[in-house]
């Protein structure tokens, strides 16, 4: 069981579903206080938000399935990746793509029966992720971009799932999480670099450790301060989130200006981890600092 436990965990990337979860649960929140301001609802519907989370982990879970049996080759040759179930030769790819479209199935199931937006919404983030986002890797640094959309629709995912539309405060959760993934997915391509090239995988801006690649992540997280102070400048965020915002954007940017300046494993492993670090961050202090209007 437990063998059993820890491939299930490397096939899923729980680490990485569970940041999206922990995202689109949050917005979740937001979205019912959205509505409870609204008068449409008196109180948060906490079975609905744990429909949420486990249709919201189902299909992310599937989206990383589909990722691993379409990269199983490229898995098996680099060190981060080969000890996966399918590249390890522990699950085969037949077992792999069947788990997928089942949790995929049943994740979008769930996520529908919220509303018919929420499971579109789903289903667009797995076919992104999976078939575009995947096989883009070893053509362009532009599948960063393509990357970064369905990296980002799960705050969106979980604020249409309380309040069944998309609305100004959607866009904005959607646009904060979209410009973090740039210097967050950077700085990692910049640790893994050359585990990636085993693959051909071609993710830094330039396609490898230069200067221009590290004026880009710093100049990226320069751009998610403004960013981030959206909800405060359209008047639902309070100086809590603005003052977190303002610190964590200039703590993120500083540590990658220490990148540009130093160039070294070391600046791009503090800028990893303060990535890690800032999402949740923002996420949780816009949940208490939020005043939701007429939406």
């Amino acid at each position: 069981m437990k063998n059993f436990l820890a491939d299930f965990s490397k096939l899923i990337k729980f680490r990485l579903t569970f940041l999206v979860v922990f995202s689109a649960s949050i917005s979740f929140l937001i979205g019912s206080k959205v509505q409870i301001a609204n008068g449409v609802e008196t109180e948060i519907n906490w079975l609905n938000w744990l429909i949420l989370i486990a249709g919201g982990f189902l299909v992310t879970a599937a989206a990383n399935c589909f990722n691993e049996v379409i990269e199983v080759d490229l898995d098996r040759l680099m060190t981060r990746t080969k000890e996966r179930p399918m590249p390890a030769g522990r699950m085969t790819t037949g077992q792999g793509l069947v788990s997928g479209l089942v949790m995929g199935m049943l994740g979008t199931f769930l996520l529908g029966k919220l509303n018919i937006e929420t499971g579109l919404l789903s289903v667009f983030s797995i076919l992104l992720y999976a078939f575009a986002y995947t096989p883009l890797k070893r053509k362009s640094p532009i599948a960063v971009f393509v990357g970064a959309i369905p990296g980002a629709l799960p705050p969106l995912i979980g604020y249409v799932a309380a309040h069944g539309k998309i609305d100004q405060i959607a866009v904005i959760l959607f646009l904060v999480q979209f410009a973090w993934q740039f210097p967050h997915f950077w700085s990692i391509a910049w640790v893994l670099d050359d585990d990636y090239k085993l693959a051909g995988f071609r993710l830094l801006p330039t396609t490898k450790r230069d200067k221009i690649s590290a004026i880009v992540v710093f100049v990226t997280a320069l751009i998610l301060i403004p960013v981030s102070l959206l909800p405060t400048f359209y008047g639902f965020g309070g100086y809590y989130i603005a003052g977190v915002s303002i610190i964590g954007g200039v703590i993120f940017a500083w540590l990658s200006l220490k990148l540009v300046i130093d160039m070294d494993l070391s600046s791009a492993r503090k800028v990893m981890f303060c990535s890690f670090f800032y999402l949740p961050a923002v996420q949780l202090v816009l949940l208490f600092d939020f005043f939701p209007k007429q939406f």
